[in-house]
């Protein structure tokens, strides 16, 4: 195929991908927070976020007559978070029916706190009922429908988790410090940052870099990325290190009237003193918003090429 019709196709995909955005704006924010509850991690909610976007948008093309986006889009979450820990060896658990009434429970229970512990104390498919019937309002003939079970199973799952919960304990939160190493190259990739150095930046990367935006864009060369997301330079922000749920990131901070706003936030994975994966969450607006709440810094809603003010 040649170059031409590549890039066709890369064009073709972007403005589908643009579009498919458009249509699920709606649902983003609740699929996120599921996947983020689902897993018990906003690290590893988002990279299960963004494997159901791309596997939706991949698979629409199969489907003849989509009746309810928002049941396939968890349905496709659910199935692909199972899959994982399907690979991981992990314990699936089965969905028992008791002998219960099949008339939906009315004492809806206020268990934000509880969500964080659904790892630990249930199975996957356990944890999946929960959250699609309690948290996320599906009733049990689409739950039952998204997890392959029946209605009577979903109601005598729910039922015996919410009399669990209710002895909870409470959970602790980890957090991973870098090592000095790492501390040192994240310190010069700042410097690079405030003083607009793209060179210096670059310097700080492997040979083989993976470096991307998520949902945006993906480059594995110094090249690329020199000639690519870094061909305009560095915007000139302050960028800062933050602790954010156990992991440490940076988060660049653009000035505004009322203070420092959240830019972007990106992560590094340093091997052998070099860079060799760094991801940008910039075009990420349910998880900025997300990390906005948890760091109590207000995020930017309209930064180039991105416009979240009617969001």
């Amino acid at each position: 195929m040649g170059e031409q019709k590549v890039n066709q196709l890369i064009e073709l995909s972007r403005e589908f991908q643009q579009e498919f955005e458009t249509v699920i704006a709606d649902l983003g924010d609740g699929l996120w927070k599921y996947c983020r509850y689902l897993t018990r991690s906003p690290w590893d909610g988002e990279d299960l976020y963004q494997e159901t976007m791309l596997k939706t948008m991949g698979s629409l093309y199969q489907r003849w007559h989509v009746t309810n986006l928002k049941s396939y889009l968890y349905r496709i979450a659910t199935n692909t978070w199972i899959d994982h820990c399907r690979r991981e060896k992990r314990n699936l658990g089965t969905l028992s029916e008791d002998e219960l009434p099949t008339a939906d429970f009315s004492d809806h229970l206020e268990l934000e706190e509880a969500l964080e512990q659904l790892f630990y104390l249930f199975t996957p498919k356990q944890t999946a009922v929960f959250l699609l019937k309690e948290i996320f309002q599906f009733n049990a003939d689409e739950v039952a429908s998204i997890i392959k079970t029946t209605p009577n199973a979903v109601y005598a799952t729910t039922r015996r988790m919410k009399n669990k919960l209710k002895d909870m304990p409470e959970g602790t939160r980890s957090k991973t410090e870098p090592t000095e190493s790492e501390h040192q190259v994240i310190q010069t990739y700042l410097k690079a940052i405030a003083n607009g150095d793209v060179e210096g930046l670059l310097e700080l990367f492997s040979d083989q870099p993976h470096y991307e935006a998520s949902l945006g864009f993906l480059e594995t060369t110094k090249d690329e990325i020199r000639n690519g997301s870094l061909q305009f330079g560095l915007p000139g922000h302050e960028a800062k290190q933050y602790i954010l749920w156990g992991r440490p990131v940076i988060v660049v901070l653009s000035k505004s009237e009322n203070g420092s706003l959240i830019h972007d936030i990106q992560y590094q994975e340093v091997e052998n003193g070099k860079i060799v994966m760094s991801r940008s969450y910039f075009f990420r607006r349910e998880f900025i918003f997300a990390a906005s709440k948890e760091l109590g810094i207000p995020p930017q809603l309209n930064k180039p090429p991105v416009n979240w003010e009617k969001a």
